[in-house]
């Protein structure tokens, strides 16, 4: 009888262990809007994220990981999808997903449907029509559901300026429109910035949470001690809306640093043998009413609002990394960190006054370049990967790392193979992409291509970038060949990491160009 004993007691450890091993991952999805990699782990001592630098310093860091498209909305529709932009043909800031692309998968979507309770809250699914309810278990979180600090109600777009407040309250009911709406926000907004209600930065001394961020860390931490009680696996995605425009982070944050010792952008100037297409006017940054009276006749702002935007842009991230701070922190407080998975990582890059460059729009570094982190459980973190991936990437690695099959359909590949030390690298290359010669109105509240005529292709490799500037009809896939190729760029980052030259039209550089065409070929015009 003893033995009989022991031999059930040996299989049902057995089996308990075997059941453990394969116990599904919850995932944290931490997505931050225009989060370059100023980072301290990116390699920026005078940037203050000790959160960020921690969590990279347990995880693995992508030194070299690339948006498709760096504006916000063609960005997350192709990694929250995991395809690209010319697959979810989304371009714009308008266009919504569903249009489009009305049977496709998201990746809160599909790990609801392999059992997860998801929940997202903050600027997450931008560019789907009401955060996509059927990505979620839950209804979507939005800023006038968070709970405010005592005394504070939700922003007066973006702000907490009693003045601004009175102002944007006063809007609501005489302007006949949703504010929320194209047509309502551009009234809206408008009207602010006449008004001179429209600062580009905001310095006041109020709590994290009388803004969304802070007040989404709350709720965050909230739905983690629910999560914990109810024991259900999640899928948890929070989208923190700073460092993007405008600048507000409680004044704690700006007060972390000295204006006077901010360095300004190295190269402020257009790229030797680029072409105009290659540049935007900063129309972003001017939206807002103390932009333009700023700016020269070239566009270019004067030093002390330069130093007064990269000042909020670092007190930003700053404000950013306490938060990630606070959930990390009560993540493992619940001991939950040992079975979820945690991803942070950027939309897309953001200019700070390269090539006389604001904001993002554009096929440069600075623009297509972001932050990508990645801890887990199963995973010996603490070191740095160098190799080019993409943001198309993250579906099909969230999958692998969090136990449930990985769709078979998707653009990018699997990181695990990195992240387990198997592979120093999965492809050669990343592509990002950018249209030009748009009509400006409808670049904004239209739809690309229907009136834009020119699409530039980056390929960028461990050393090169190379940019094609293709003409044609962007829904004609066949259209695309060689001839089509109207104006280059060629980037050469081992001798010129500031892009202060293109070298497409170099003798030395033609079989360099050649293979990226043909990668290019490979990727958009024959698949």
């Amino acid at each position: 009888m003893i033995r009989i004993y022991l031999f059930f007691l040996v299989v049902l450890i057995i089996g308990c262990s075997q059941k453990n091993s394969y116990q599904k991952k919850n995932v944290l999805f931490i997505v931050v809007d225009d989060l370059k990699p100023l980072i301290g782990s990116y390699g920026y001592g005078d940037i203050i994220s000790p959160n960020i630098d921690k969590l990279a310093s347990e995880g693995v860091l992508f030194s070299k990981a690339y948006a498709q498209q760096a504006i916000c909305t063609a960005s997350r529709m192709s990694f929250i999808t995991g395809k690209r932009p010319d697959y979810t043909k989304i371009w714009d800031l308008s266009t919504k997903l569903r249009e489009t692309r009305p049977d496709i998968t998201t990746i809160p979507q599909y790990f609801k449907e392999n059992g997860y309770e998801t929940v997202g809250m903050g600027k997450v699914m931008h560019g789907a029509s009401n955060n996509d309810p059927q990505s979620w278990t839950m209804p979507f979180i939005s800023n006038e559901n968070f709970d405010y600090a005592d005394g504070y109600k939700m922003p007066a777009n973006l702000y907490q300026s009693p003045e601004i407040h009175k102002k944007w309250d006063s809007l609501q009911t005489a302007l006949d429109a949703d504010p929320n709406a194209d047509r309502g926000w551009f009234a809206v907004n408008s009207i602010m910035k006449s008004a001179g209600l429209r600062p580009l930065t905001e310095n006041l001394d109020v709590p994290d949470n009388a803004y969304a961020d802070g007040a989404s860390t709350f709720k965050t931490i909230e739905l983690l001690n629910q999560f914990k009680k109810e024991n259900k696996n999640f899928f948890l995605t929070v989208g923190f809306q700073k460092p993007h425009l405008p600048f507000t982070p409680p004044k704690k944050y700006w007060d972390l640093y000295d204006r006077n010792k901010i360095d300004l952008a190295e190269f402020q100037k257009k790229s030797d043998g680029s072409p105009l297409e290659a540049y935007h006017q900063s129309g972003e940054l001017r939206n807002y009413h103390d932009a333009e009276p700023s700016m020269d006749e070239n566009g270019i702002v004067n030093e002390d609002k330069q130093r007064e935007l990269i000042h909020g842009y670092m007190a930003s991230v700053s404000f950013i990394d306490a938060q990630l701070g606070l959930i990390l922190n009560h993540l493992k407080s619940l001991g939950m960190d040992k079975n979820t998975v945690v991803i942070f990582f950027g939309d897309h890059g953001w200019h700070l006054g390269d090539h006389g460059l604001w904001n993002k729009h554009s096929n440069f570094e600075e623009a297509t370049r972001t932050p990508l982190i990645f801890k887990s459980p199963d995973i010996e973190g603490g070191f740095i990967n160098d190799s080019p991936v993409e943001l198309l990437d993250i579906f099909p690695t969230i999958c692998n790392l969090a136990g449930i099959p990985i769709p078979e359909d998707l653009d990018g590949v699997s990181l695990v193979p990195i992240l387990d030390k198997k592979s120093e690298s999965l492809k050669e290359f990343a592509i990002s992409q950018y249209p030009r010669r748009c009509n400006v109105m409808r670049s904004v509240i239209g739809r690309y291509p229907d009136d834009c005529t020119l699409m530039g292709y980056a390929v960028r490799n461990d050393r090169y970038r190379y940019i094609a500037w293709v003409s044609g009809n962007f829904e004609d896939r066949s259209s695309f060949n060689n001839d089509k190729i109207i104006m280059e760029e060629l980037y050469d980052y081992e001798i010129d990491p500031l892009e202060t030259r293109s070298f497409s039209l170099d003798s030395d550089y033609q079989k360099i160009k050649e293979k990226m065409i043909g990668n290019l070929r490979g990727v958009i015009w024959e698949n």
